[in-house]
Protein backbone atom coordinates (compact mmCIF):
# COMPACT_ATOMS: atom_id res chain seq x y z
CA UNK A 1 0.00 0.00 0.00
CA UNK A 2 2.60 2.57 1.12
CA UNK A 3 5.10 0.88 -1.19
CA UNK A 4 2.90 1.67 -4.17
CA UNK A 5 2.13 5.22 -2.98
CA UNK A 6 5.54 6.33 -1.75
CA UNK A 7 7.91 4.41 -4.01
CA UNK A 8 6.13 3.74 -7.27
CA UNK A 9 3.92 6.86 -7.39
CA UNK A 10 5.83 9.60 -5.56
CA UNK A 11 9.36 8.11 -5.59
CA UNK A 12 10.24 9.17 -9.16
CA UNK A 13 9.40 12.79 -8.23
CA UNK A 14 10.95 12.91 -4.75
CA UNK A 15 14.34 11.19 -4.37
CA UNK A 16 14.33 10.33 -0.63
CA UNK A 17 11.17 8.24 -1.08
CA UNK A 18 13.16 5.82 -3.20
CA UNK A 19 14.33 4.33 0.08
CA UNK A 20 11.02 2.43 0.06
CA UNK A 21 12.36 0.46 -2.87
CA UNK A 22 14.86 -1.27 -0.54
CA UNK A 23 13.61 -4.42 1.15
CA UNK A 24 15.93 -3.89 4.15
CA UNK A 25 14.46 -0.41 4.80
CA UNK A 26 10.88 -1.61 4.55
CA UNK A 27 11.64 -4.64 6.73
CA UNK A 28 13.03 -2.37 9.46
CA UNK A 29 9.92 -0.18 9.24
CA UNK A 30 7.62 -3.21 9.33
CA UNK A 31 9.41 -4.63 12.40
CA UNK A 32 9.28 -1.34 14.29
CA UNK A 33 5.65 -0.75 13.31
CA UNK A 34 4.65 -4.23 14.48
CA UNK A 35 6.51 -3.67 17.76
CA UNK A 36 4.84 -0.30 18.35
CA UNK A 37 1.38 -1.61 17.45
CA UNK A 38 1.78 -4.56 19.84
CA UNK A 39 2.91 -2.42 22.76
CA UNK A 40 0.44 0.40 22.08
CA UNK A 41 -2.67 -1.72 21.50
CA UNK A 42 -1.81 -4.31 24.16
CA UNK A 43 -3.29 -2.51 27.22
CA UNK A 44 -6.54 -1.77 25.37
CA UNK A 45 -6.89 -5.38 24.22
CA UNK A 46 -6.13 -6.78 27.69
CA UNK A 47 -8.74 -4.45 29.18
CA UNK A 48 -11.36 -5.53 26.62
CA UNK A 49 -10.60 -9.21 27.18
CA UNK A 50 -11.14 -8.69 30.90
CA UNK A 51 -14.40 -6.84 30.26
CA UNK A 52 -15.70 -9.72 28.13
CA UNK A 53 -14.42 -12.19 30.75
CA UNK A 54 -12.26 -14.00 28.22
CA UNK A 55 -9.99 -15.75 30.69
CA UNK A 56 -7.80 -18.85 30.52
CA UNK A 57 -9.11 -22.14 31.91
CA UNK A 58 -6.30 -24.26 33.36
CA UNK A 59 -6.12 -28.02 32.79
CA UNK A 60 -6.88 -29.85 36.04
CA UNK A 61 -4.15 -32.45 35.54
CA UNK A 62 -1.47 -29.81 34.97
CA UNK A 63 1.06 -28.48 37.47
CA UNK A 64 -0.68 -27.10 40.58
CA UNK A 65 1.39 -23.91 40.38
CA UNK A 66 -0.54 -23.02 37.21
CA UNK A 67 -3.89 -22.84 38.97
CA UNK A 68 -3.16 -19.28 40.07
CA UNK A 69 -3.04 -18.30 36.39
CA UNK A 70 -6.72 -19.15 35.91
CA UNK A 71 -8.66 -16.17 34.63
CA UNK A 72 -5.68 -14.50 32.96
CA UNK A 73 -6.96 -12.96 29.68
CA UNK A 74 -6.39 -15.22 26.69
CA UNK A 75 -6.82 -14.88 22.90
CA UNK A 76 -4.05 -12.27 22.96
CA UNK A 77 -2.91 -13.79 19.68
CA UNK A 78 -5.38 -11.42 18.03
CA UNK A 79 -2.92 -8.67 18.88
CA UNK A 80 -0.11 -10.57 17.15
CA UNK A 81 -2.16 -11.13 14.00
CA UNK A 82 -3.10 -7.45 13.76
CA UNK A 83 0.48 -6.35 14.43
CA UNK A 84 1.78 -8.65 11.67
CA UNK A 85 -0.90 -8.08 9.04
CA UNK A 86 -1.00 -4.27 9.23
CA UNK A 87 2.75 -3.59 8.58
CA UNK A 88 2.85 -6.33 5.93
CA UNK A 89 -0.01 -4.69 4.03
CA UNK A 90 1.55 -1.26 4.48
CA UNK A 91 5.15 -1.92 3.49
CA UNK A 92 5.23 -4.95 1.17
CA UNK A 93 4.66 -5.03 -2.56
CA UNK A 94 1.10 -6.36 -2.68
CA UNK A 95 1.54 -7.44 -6.28
CA UNK A 96 3.70 -10.24 -4.93
CA UNK A 97 1.47 -13.35 -4.56
CA UNK A 98 3.82 -14.96 -2.03
CA UNK A 99 2.92 -12.27 0.50
CA UNK A 100 -0.76 -13.14 0.14
CA UNK A 101 -0.06 -16.87 0.53
CA UNK A 102 1.84 -16.18 3.77
CA UNK A 103 -0.99 -13.98 5.08
CA UNK A 104 -3.57 -16.60 4.08
CA UNK A 105 -1.71 -19.32 5.95
CA UNK A 106 -1.38 -17.21 9.09
CA UNK A 107 -5.02 -16.08 9.05
CA UNK A 108 -6.32 -19.55 8.17
CA UNK A 109 -4.64 -21.24 11.11
CA UNK A 110 -5.47 -18.23 13.29
CA UNK A 111 -9.18 -18.66 12.47
CA UNK A 112 -9.05 -22.29 13.63
CA UNK A 113 -7.34 -21.19 16.83
CA UNK A 114 -9.94 -18.47 17.37
CA UNK A 115 -12.75 -21.01 16.99
CA UNK A 116 -11.03 -23.35 19.44
CA UNK A 117 -10.46 -20.57 22.00
CA UNK A 118 -14.03 -19.33 21.67
CA UNK A 119 -15.36 -22.85 22.24
CA UNK A 120 -13.25 -23.19 25.40
CA UNK A 121 -14.56 -19.89 26.75
CA UNK A 122 -18.14 -20.74 25.87
CA UNK A 123 -17.90 -24.12 27.63
CA UNK A 124 -15.85 -22.62 30.50
CA UNK A 125 -13.34 -25.46 30.42
CA UNK A 126 -9.95 -26.27 28.90
CA UNK A 127 -11.46 -28.29 26.05
CA UNK A 128 -12.40 -26.60 22.79
CA UNK A 129 -12.79 -28.27 19.41
CA UNK A 130 -12.42 -32.03 19.31
CA UNK A 131 -8.98 -33.25 18.25
CA UNK A 132 -10.44 -34.70 15.05
CA UNK A 133 -12.22 -31.46 14.08
CA UNK A 134 -9.19 -29.34 14.92
CA UNK A 135 -6.83 -31.57 12.95
CA UNK A 136 -9.23 -31.82 10.01
CA UNK A 137 -9.58 -28.05 9.73
CA UNK A 138 -5.81 -27.61 9.87
CA UNK A 139 -5.36 -30.14 7.07
CA UNK A 140 -7.96 -28.29 4.97
CA UNK A 141 -6.08 -24.99 5.36
CA UNK A 142 -2.79 -26.75 4.56
CA UNK A 143 -4.31 -28.29 1.42
CA UNK A 144 -5.58 -24.86 0.37
CA UNK A 145 -2.05 -23.50 0.77
CA UNK A 146 -0.81 -26.45 -1.30
CA UNK A 147 -3.20 -25.53 -4.11
CA UNK A 148 -1.94 -21.94 -4.02
CA UNK A 149 1.66 -23.19 -4.19
CA UNK A 150 0.88 -25.28 -7.25
CA UNK A 151 -0.74 -22.28 -8.92
CA UNK A 152 2.42 -20.28 -8.22
CA UNK A 153 4.46 -23.15 -9.61
CA UNK A 154 2.41 -23.10 -12.82
CA UNK A 155 3.32 -19.43 -13.29
CA UNK A 156 7.01 -20.08 -12.42
CA UNK A 157 6.69 -18.26 -9.10
CA UNK A 158 7.40 -21.31 -6.92
CA UNK A 159 9.99 -24.09 -7.19
CA UNK A 160 9.07 -27.56 -5.96
CA UNK A 161 12.74 -28.58 -5.49
CA UNK A 162 13.86 -28.48 -1.86
CA UNK A 163 17.09 -27.27 -0.30
CA UNK A 164 18.66 -29.99 1.86
CA UNK A 165 21.11 -29.03 4.66
CA UNK A 166 24.71 -30.24 4.19
CA UNK A 167 24.05 -31.31 0.57
CA UNK A 168 24.83 -28.90 -2.26
CA UNK A 169 23.67 -30.89 -5.26
CA UNK A 170 20.91 -33.01 -3.71
CA UNK A 171 17.67 -31.07 -4.26
CA UNK A 172 14.76 -33.52 -4.41
CA UNK A 173 11.63 -32.43 -6.23
CA UNK A 174 8.36 -32.67 -4.30
CA UNK A 175 6.55 -33.47 -7.55
CA UNK A 176 7.96 -36.98 -7.65
CA UNK A 177 6.55 -37.86 -11.08
CA UNK A 178 9.71 -36.21 -12.40
CA UNK A 179 11.97 -38.85 -10.89
CA UNK A 180 9.91 -42.06 -10.86
CA UNK A 181 8.76 -44.20 -13.76
CA UNK A 182 5.28 -45.47 -13.01
CA UNK A 183 1.82 -45.27 -14.56
CA UNK A 184 0.68 -43.90 -11.20
CA UNK A 185 3.35 -41.20 -11.18
CA UNK A 186 1.05 -38.19 -11.38
CA UNK A 187 -1.43 -39.29 -8.66
CA UNK A 188 1.47 -40.27 -6.43
CA UNK A 189 3.19 -36.95 -7.09
CA UNK A 190 0.20 -34.88 -6.03
CA UNK A 191 -0.50 -37.15 -3.05
CA UNK A 192 3.11 -36.80 -1.90
CA UNK A 193 3.18 -33.05 -2.51
CA UNK A 194 -0.01 -32.28 -0.59
CA UNK A 195 0.91 -34.74 2.15
CA UNK A 196 4.31 -33.10 2.61
CA UNK A 197 2.86 -29.57 2.67
CA UNK A 198 0.24 -30.67 5.23
CA UNK A 199 2.93 -32.32 7.36
CA UNK A 200 5.05 -29.15 7.42
CA UNK A 201 2.20 -26.73 8.10
CA UNK A 202 0.14 -28.80 10.54
CA UNK A 203 3.28 -30.03 12.30
CA UNK A 204 4.65 -26.51 12.67
CA UNK A 205 1.34 -25.08 13.93
CA UNK A 206 0.85 -27.81 16.54
CA UNK A 207 4.47 -27.74 17.67
CA UNK A 208 4.17 -24.06 18.59
CA UNK A 209 0.77 -24.75 20.15
CA UNK A 210 2.17 -27.48 22.39
CA UNK A 211 5.10 -25.28 23.46
CA UNK A 212 2.78 -22.50 24.62
CA UNK A 213 2.49 -23.62 28.22
CA UNK A 214 4.71 -21.25 30.22
CA UNK A 215 4.75 -17.45 30.38
CA UNK A 216 6.77 -16.11 27.46
CA UNK A 217 8.17 -19.50 26.42
CA UNK A 218 6.58 -19.91 22.99
CA UNK A 219 6.67 -16.23 22.02
CA UNK A 220 10.34 -15.93 23.01
CA UNK A 221 11.21 -18.92 20.84
CA UNK A 222 9.08 -17.41 18.09
CA UNK A 223 11.20 -14.24 18.13
CA UNK A 224 14.28 -16.41 17.56
CA UNK A 225 12.67 -18.49 14.79
CA UNK A 226 11.13 -15.48 13.03
CA UNK A 227 14.47 -13.67 13.17
CA UNK A 228 16.20 -16.63 11.53
CA UNK A 229 13.48 -16.83 8.88
CA UNK A 230 13.98 -13.13 8.17
CA UNK A 231 17.61 -13.87 7.32
CA UNK A 232 16.65 -16.87 5.17
CA UNK A 233 13.97 -15.03 3.18
CA UNK A 234 16.37 -12.18 2.47
CA UNK A 235 19.20 -14.44 1.30
CA UNK A 236 16.82 -16.59 -0.77
CA UNK A 237 15.49 -13.53 -2.59
CA UNK A 238 18.85 -11.82 -3.08
CA UNK A 239 20.59 -12.90 -6.31
CA UNK A 240 24.17 -12.53 -5.03
CA UNK A 241 23.59 -14.12 -1.63
CA UNK A 242 21.58 -16.98 -3.12
CA UNK A 243 24.36 -17.66 -5.62
CA UNK A 244 27.10 -17.41 -2.98
CA UNK A 245 25.29 -19.82 -0.62
CA UNK A 246 24.14 -22.00 -3.52
CA UNK A 247 20.49 -21.62 -2.55
CA UNK A 248 17.61 -21.97 -4.95
CA UNK A 249 16.81 -18.40 -5.96
CA UNK A 250 13.17 -17.97 -4.95
CA UNK A 251 11.20 -15.46 -6.97
CA UNK A 252 9.64 -12.81 -4.75
CA UNK A 253 11.12 -14.23 -1.53
CA UNK A 254 12.61 -10.84 -0.67
CA UNK A 255 9.11 -9.47 0.01
CA UNK A 256 8.59 -12.24 2.54
CA UNK A 257 11.41 -10.64 4.53
CA UNK A 258 8.95 -7.87 5.40
CA UNK A 259 6.39 -10.41 6.60
CA UNK A 260 9.02 -12.20 8.74
CA UNK A 261 10.29 -8.87 10.08
CA UNK A 262 6.74 -8.01 11.13
CA UNK A 263 6.46 -11.44 12.80
CA UNK A 264 9.61 -10.69 14.79
CA UNK A 265 8.48 -7.21 15.83
CA UNK A 266 4.97 -8.34 16.77
CA UNK A 267 6.37 -11.22 18.85
CA UNK A 268 8.72 -8.84 20.67
CA UNK A 269 5.82 -6.53 21.45
CA UNK A 270 3.64 -9.37 22.69
CA UNK A 271 6.45 -10.63 24.94
CA UNK A 272 6.20 -7.26 26.73
CA UNK A 273 2.86 -8.43 28.17
CA UNK A 274 3.38 -12.19 28.06
CA UNK A 275 6.64 -12.25 30.06
CA UNK A 276 6.44 -13.94 33.46
CA UNK A 277 4.11 -13.26 35.19
CA UNK A 278 1.96 -12.98 32.08
CA UNK A 279 -0.72 -10.31 31.77
CA UNK A 280 -2.20 -12.06 28.74
CA UNK A 281 -1.92 -15.42 26.99
CA UNK A 282 -1.81 -15.79 23.22
CA UNK A 283 -4.24 -18.71 23.15
CA UNK A 284 -4.61 -21.07 20.19
CA UNK A 285 -5.42 -18.12 17.94
CA UNK A 286 -1.87 -16.95 18.50
CA UNK A 287 0.08 -20.21 18.64
CA UNK A 288 -1.60 -21.80 15.61
CA UNK A 289 -1.31 -18.66 13.49
CA UNK A 290 2.38 -18.23 14.36
CA UNK A 291 3.21 -21.88 13.74
CA UNK A 292 1.25 -21.87 10.50
CA UNK A 293 3.06 -18.73 9.35
CA UNK A 294 6.45 -20.36 9.99
CA UNK A 295 5.43 -23.43 8.03
CA UNK A 296 4.13 -21.44 5.06
CA UNK A 297 7.24 -19.27 4.83
CA UNK A 298 9.52 -22.31 5.06
CA UNK A 299 7.54 -23.95 2.23
CA UNK A 300 7.69 -20.83 0.06
CA UNK A 301 11.48 -20.48 0.34
CA UNK A 302 12.11 -24.25 0.16
CA UNK A 303 13.64 -24.58 3.63
CA UNK A 304 11.19 -27.10 5.07
CA UNK A 305 13.96 -29.34 6.41
CA UNK A 306 15.93 -26.47 7.90
CA UNK A 307 12.78 -25.43 9.78
CA UNK A 308 13.32 -28.51 11.97
CA UNK A 309 16.53 -26.90 13.30
CA UNK A 310 15.25 -23.31 13.36
CA UNK A 311 12.28 -24.37 15.45
CA UNK A 312 14.25 -27.07 17.22
CA UNK A 313 12.70 -26.56 20.66
CA UNK A 314 9.21 -26.60 19.14
CA UNK A 315 10.07 -29.93 17.50
CA UNK A 316 11.46 -31.38 20.75
CA UNK A 317 8.33 -30.33 22.64
CA UNK A 318 6.08 -31.97 20.02
CA UNK A 319 8.18 -35.15 20.00
CA UNK A 320 7.95 -35.38 23.79
CA UNK A 321 4.16 -35.50 23.52
CA UNK A 322 4.24 -38.07 20.70
CA UNK A 323 6.66 -40.30 22.61
CA UNK A 324 4.69 -39.96 25.84
CA UNK A 325 1.39 -40.93 24.22
CA UNK A 326 2.94 -43.79 22.21
CA UNK A 327 4.75 -45.19 25.25
CA UNK A 328 1.64 -45.07 27.42
CA UNK A 329 -0.53 -46.76 24.80
CA UNK A 330 2.00 -49.43 23.86
CA UNK A 331 3.68 -50.13 27.22
CA UNK A 332 1.33 -48.58 29.76
CA UNK A 333 4.27 -46.52 31.05
CA UNK A 334 5.23 -42.85 30.76
CA UNK A 335 8.64 -41.63 29.65
CA UNK A 336 8.32 -38.17 31.19
CA UNK A 337 6.61 -37.14 34.39
CA UNK A 338 4.39 -34.92 32.27
CA UNK A 339 4.32 -33.83 28.64
CA UNK A 340 5.06 -31.50 26.88
CA UNK A 341 8.68 -31.46 28.03
CA UNK A 342 8.55 -28.11 29.86
CA UNK A 343 6.03 -29.60 32.30
CA UNK A 344 8.42 -32.49 32.98
CA UNK A 345 11.06 -30.03 34.14
CA UNK A 346 8.47 -28.28 36.32
CA UNK A 347 7.65 -31.61 37.96
CA UNK A 348 11.29 -32.29 38.82
CA UNK A 349 11.58 -28.91 40.55
CA UNK A 350 12.88 -26.41 38.00
CA UNK A 351 11.55 -22.89 38.44
CA UNK A 352 9.39 -21.59 35.60
CA UNK A 353 11.75 -18.72 34.81
CA UNK A 354 14.72 -21.11 34.66
CA UNK A 355 12.93 -23.42 32.21
CA UNK A 356 11.98 -20.50 29.98
CA UNK A 357 15.49 -19.03 29.93
CA UNK A 358 17.20 -22.35 29.23
CA UNK A 359 14.76 -23.22 26.46
CA UNK A 360 15.40 -19.79 24.90
CA UNK A 361 19.16 -20.43 25.03
CA UNK A 362 18.64 -23.80 23.37
CA UNK A 363 16.48 -22.13 20.71
CA UNK A 364 19.17 -19.54 19.95
CA UNK A 365 21.86 -22.23 19.63
CA UNK A 366 19.72 -24.31 17.27
CA UNK A 367 18.75 -21.30 15.12
CA UNK A 368 22.41 -20.27 14.80
CA UNK A 369 23.31 -23.83 13.88
CA UNK A 370 20.59 -23.80 11.21
CA UNK A 371 21.99 -20.60 9.67
CA UNK A 372 25.50 -22.06 9.78
CA UNK A 373 24.41 -25.02 7.63
CA UNK A 374 23.80 -22.63 4.72
CA UNK A 375 27.54 -22.60 4.09
CA UNK A 376 28.45 -26.05 5.44
CA UNK A 377 27.54 -27.93 2.30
Amino acid sequence: MLYWLLFETLGPHFGPLRLFGYVTFRTALASLTALVVSIAVGPWLIRKLREFQIGQHIREDGPKSHQKKAGTPTMGGLLIIIAVAAPTLLFSNLRNPQVWVALFGMLGFGAIGFWDDYTKIKRKRNLGLTARAKFGLQVLVALAVGVLLLILHYYNRYDTAMNVPFFKEFKPDLLIHRWINSPYAYPLAFLFFFGFVALVLVGSANAVNLTDGLDGLAIGLMIIAAGAMTVLTYTSGHALWAQYLDLARVWGAAELTIFCGALTGASLGFLWYNAHPAQVFMGDVGSLSLGGALGVVASLIKQEILLIFIGGVFVIEALSVILQVASFKLRGKRIFRMAPLHHHFEQIGWAESKIITRFWITGIVMALFALTTLKLR
